[in-house]
This record gives structure tokens, sequence and C-alpha cells, in this order.
């Protein structure tokens, strides 16, 4: 099976920056595309970056010229970079997945893999 586990969360000041982590383990063949979505409390969970396998990437519009998104396919892991960071960023991010995996002698795909969340706070 496949794992996904965030890291980078924490406390930081409007203005400030942080950089989450996103690491994929398991039987891993390929990440096709990984995103990053958020959930702030009382509201959906909403996208905000995604990169796919070459290197195209898609951002939400309240975080473009601020967020940078980022893979490093040997190491199947992504990263947000988030700079001129506001309070309205403060949610849980999660990273998500969708992956070519072996199980078995067979190469199968999902793409429901979910982190745990990190949590990001940003202070006024």
């Amino acid at each position: 099976q496949v794992q996904l586990v965030e890291s980078g969360g924490g406390l930081v000041q409007a203005g400030g920056s942080l950089r989450l982590s996103c690491a994929a383990s398991g039987s891993i063949s390929s990440i096709r595309r990984t995103g990053w979505y958020r959930q702030a409390p009382g509201k959906q969970r909403e996208v905000v970056a995604t990169i796919t396998s070459d290197g195209n990437t898609n951002y939400a519009d309240s975080v473009k010229g601020r967020f940078t998104i980022s893979r490093d396919n040997s190491k199947n892991t992504a990263f947000l970079q988030m700079n001129s960071l506001k309070p309205e960023d403060t949610a849980v991010y999660y990273c998500n997945a969708d992956v070519l995996y072996f199980r078995g002698a067979s190469l199968r795909r999902g793409d429901d893999y979910w982190g745990q969340g990190t949590q990001v706070t940003v202070s006024s």
C-alpha cells in the first residue's frame, strides 16, 4: 500500500513563510500527480496547488504568487513553499497523491491517498 506523511506546519506571523513536505512510501512505481489541499474550521476542503509528474502546476487564485509547489521524484516527496502568509491561510493542510503502485506482480493505480494533515496557523 501507499502512505503519505506531511510535515512542516506550525505557527507563524503574518508575512512569514513555511515549507510543507509530503513524503510518499510503499510499493510505488510512480506518482502521477500530487496535490495540496487545506481545510479551515467550518469550511470545506479546498485545493491549494497541484503538480503532475512532468512538472505542470496549478494554483488556487488565493495563493498564486505566494505559494510554490514542487516535487523530488527521486524521493517521492512533494513540497509546498508558502510565502507572505496571511491569517486566512490558517488551516489543516493535506496532501493527496495519484499513484501507480505494485501489488504483488500487478501494477495498480490509486488516486485517493491522503496524509494525516499538518496544521498551519498564521497570526495577525
